[in-house]
């Protein structure tokens, strides 16, 4: 049961992301039927005091079905093309499936950009929470329209997960056309098992799933297993869904065993500290001493230029940075207090030193404690 559910007072949140195929039954077109069968799920769910965003694939899809393609494109402007002709359609068909329940929706077109600018970042998080505030339910969707490929999120399992961090969702669901996690893949080996619950990063479950994802898709199993490690940061419970199952949602509501269900370990990182873990644009990389690796990982130190070997990429102060360890293995990420070029400059130096190399000093520490999170 849901905490919600339990006590009867204390409101629970939800993400639950819709693949393109569940959405569009396969490239034929919205399913109404099916969007209808959500938008009663997710009323019934509010009345159980749950609010529930929804994270709504298929623009795309419909955006082909409209424009009778055959096969998703190649080239990012027929993409985008597509995403234009698909979202309005898409947009409608949720707003007409909630309309029996009097529910409104608010819709909500994302860029990577969006979400790498931290004031940008907020303000979608006191737009959602102002949505749900009102009983709205916010449908939101990467903004295929504008989003370059190299700033895309790569996939709606990622932006669900996302904005389950961003909002502390208690459960994000994926609906998906599988049942759920399978040992093996299902498709190709009828016997394989299906894994009822397991840890969020249990690293076993990558082993066993396939990173291929459908025709209208673009990720497979091994994204909504990596997106489930990003909804665990926020101690966000995550469940993959056989979508058109019948009443999925509330029965995982109930407490019924559905599909495969996630724990996270427990462990919650500070808001901040999940943008960071968050972003996929990274601006540069550095390597560190294995002295520095011991300061970060075991000793709970901040980051000093004297523990830095290399750096690579073009980065300024306030990007995001991967640190690596002498191996090339990433062992964490953060803010960078100076940019590249006065990293280059400060290597292997001593914090009093900095001043004597730059002509001025910014910070002792290249990454603040603060300012870092542990990836390995």
């Amino acid at each position: 049961m849901t905490k919600a559910a339990d006590k009867g007072t204390e409101k629970s949140t939800w993400v639950v992301k819709i693949g393109s195929a569940m959405i569009t039954n396969d490239g034929q077109g919205v399913d109404e039927a099916r969007v209808y069968h959500w938008c009663e799920q997710i009323s019934a769910l509010q009345k159980l005091d749950i609010d529930v965003v929804v994270v709504s694939s298929g623009a795309v899809a419909e955006g082909m079905k409209l424009l009778k393609w055959n096969e998703r494109p190649q080239f990012l402007n027929e993409l985008q093309a597509a995403a234009s002709v698909g979202q309005t359609a898409l947009v409608n068909a949720w707003t007409k499936g909630f309309a029996p329940f009097n529910v409104n929706v608010g819709q909500i077109l994302l860029t990577h950009e969006d979400a790498s600018d931290r004031q940008r970042y907020l303000n979608i998080k006191n737009t959602i929470n102002t949505l749900l505030t009102y009983n709205a339910v916010p449908v939101i969707n990467e903004n295929d329209t504008i989003s370059f490929s190299e700033i895309k999120f790569g996939d709606n399992d990622t932006l669900g997960a996302l904005v389950a961090s961003l909002i502390e969702a208690d459960v994000y669901v994926i609906l998906t056309d599988q049942e759920g996690v399978y040992e093996a893949d299902p498709r190709k080996n009828p016997d394989a098992k299906m894994i009822h619950e397991a840890d969020a990063h249990d690293e076993r479950l990558l082993g066993m799933v396939t990173s291929e994802g459908g025709r209208f898709g673009t990720g497979g199993m091994y994204t909504k297993i990596m997106a489930s490690h990003i909804a665990a940061t926020s101690g966000t419970t995550t469940y993959i869904v056989k979508g058109d199952r019948e009443n999925a949602l509330l029965d995982i509501a109930k407490g019924t065993q559905v599909g495969t269900k996630l724990n996270a370990d427990g462990s919650k990182i500070t808001a901040k500290k999940r943008w960071i873990l968050g972003q996929k644009q990274i601006k540069g990389k550095i390597t560190v001493d294995d002295g520095a690796v011991k300061a970060l990982l075991k000793d709970g130190k901040s980051l000093l230029p004297i523990g830095v070997i290399a750096v690579e990429g073009a980065f300024d102060r306030g990007d995001i940075i991967v640190c690596l360890d002498q191996s090339g293995r990433e062992i964490g990420r953060g803010l960078t207090n100076y940019h590249a070029l006065e990293v280059e400059s400060i290597l292997r130096t001593p914090s009093q030193q900095i001043a004597d190399k730059l002509g001025y000093i910014i910070a002792d520490e290249l990454i603040h404690r603060n300012n870092w999170v542990e990836t390995q």
